[in-house]
């Protein structure tokens, strides 16, 4: 559990106002970013991509092999892009391994219950599920190379890519889907004022297995606090998640 601190904000249950925005990448209210000082702000950035340089290289015989798995099984895509919501509310192209079939456009069936966990609605999810915030019905249709990339989460690796290209960075919240982001709390909005991350302290914390809400008190103060050494625990922190492949599906 979190303690309850000064720096949290205390829930709002009030859906932020969207205005119709001339800037169609615009998906949130403008959100400020957090106060940063220059040396944080440049320590992060070469943390990030010193990581990235690293992970690419060892990495890449891998993403290849994984590339050439999608592939094979389907033809489809094996890299696809979604719209996700960072830095200031603005939208951005997202990269992700292709782990679905490509026959139908899977974001409708998702919109519906995505919305009710973001809202706080759905808290917890079925058994049949391990108690994951995933759809049920969602089994049907990922690929079996894809199950795969969802357990071992290297679904995620191409957002690698988005941290070169200053989307996103090794850690902070985790973006939110563009439909997602549209129904928002007005207490939800400061998560948005620090770029997004591959990983944070909700990740390390029960990932799809705690309720959105708790996901955002955790990265409220992951941003109070964020610091060097903070990114670096964080990340440390996240290989026995990741290898040890918890609150996957």
């Amino acid at each position: 559990m979190i303690n309850s601190k000064s720096h949290i904000i205390s829930p709002v249950l009030r859906p932020a106002m969207h205005t119709q925005i001339a800037n169609p990448e615009q998906v949130t209210p403008v959100v400020s970013p957090a106060p940063t000082s220059p040396g944080y702000r440049l320590g992060k950035r070469a943390f990030d991509l010193i990581f990235v340089t690293l992970a690419l290289l060892l990495l890449s015989p891998l993403m290849l092999l994984i590339y050439l798995a999608i592939k094979l099984e389907d033809g489809g895509p094996a890299i696809i892009t979604q719209r996700r919501v960072g830095l200031g509310g603005r939208a951005y192209h997202f990269y992700k391994f292709r782990s679905m079939t490509v026959d139908v456009d899977h974001s409708f069936a998702h919109r519906e219950f995505a919305q009710q966990v973001i809202r706080g609605e759905i808290t917890k999810g079925p058994s049949s599920n391990g108690g994951l915030l995933k759809p049920t019905n969602e089994g049907r249709v990922i690929t079996r190379v894809g199950r795969i990339l969802r357990k071992t989460s290297l679904d995620e690796l191409p957002q690698l890519f988005n941290i070169i290209l200053g989307d996103m960075s090794l850690v902070g919240p985790r973006p939110s889907i563009d439909y997602e982001a549209e129904v928002y709390y007005d207490w939800y909005l400061p998560r948005l004022s620090v770029l997004p991350g591959i990983t944070g302290l909700a990740q390390i914390n029960g990932r799809s297995s705690i309720p959105f809400p708790e996901i955002v008190r955790w990265d409220l103060r992951y941003i109070a606090e964020r610091s060097l050494w903070l990114d670096l625990k964080i990340v440390i922190k996240t290989l026995p998640v990741v290898v040890g492949m918890r609150n996957t599906a």
